[in-house]
């Protein structure tokens, strides 16, 4: 399990870097996704989340999921193009649910990538540690908003 700061990484997720995302395979084809704990840890406390409708297709780097907290509001960017299957309705109900358990009953979002070649350019395993030092040096977080 990779270490990012005072956080496991699991080692069977993959990791956006740019946009703080982490994607678990599902055996359907699915992909499951939600923010990293560094990235919750960035908004606050979590207040208001707000998924893309069920359906709809969306493009790399592109909005999937509207989220504000008390210390940022800004948009969960896709790694990948493709449609949302559906999200964690708890997540609507209990936002907090994201701060609590980031990599489990946090996460956001259910999608189906366009593409089987959805992995390339994300971050897995060990590699996780060396890749999130590296683009937070670039300092590209701080000029994340909506």
């Amino acid at each position: 399990m990779a270490k990012v700061l005072d956080a496991d990484y699991p080692d069977d997720l993959f990791y956006d870097m740019e946009n703080q995302i982490w994607y678990a395979a599902e055996p359907d084809g699915a992909v499951r996704a939600g923010f990293t704990p560094w990235a919750v840890g960035l908004m606050g406390d979590v207040l208001v989340f707000t998924p893309k409708r069920t359906g709809l297709d969306f493009e790399k780097d592109r909005w999937i999921a509207m989220v504000e907290g008390g210390k940022w509001v800004g948009a969960a960017r896709a790694g990948f193009d493709g449609t949302v299957l559906g999200h964690n309705a708890r997540l609507v109900d209990e936002p907090e649910l994201m701060m609590k358990d980031a990599f489990g009953e946090g996460w956001m979002m259910r999608l189906r990538p366009a593409r089987d070649d959805w992995r390339d350019g994300l971050v897995t395993g060990e590699a996780v540690t060396a890749a999130f030092d590296a683009w937070l040096l670039t300092g590209a977080y701080k000029d994340r908003t909506g």
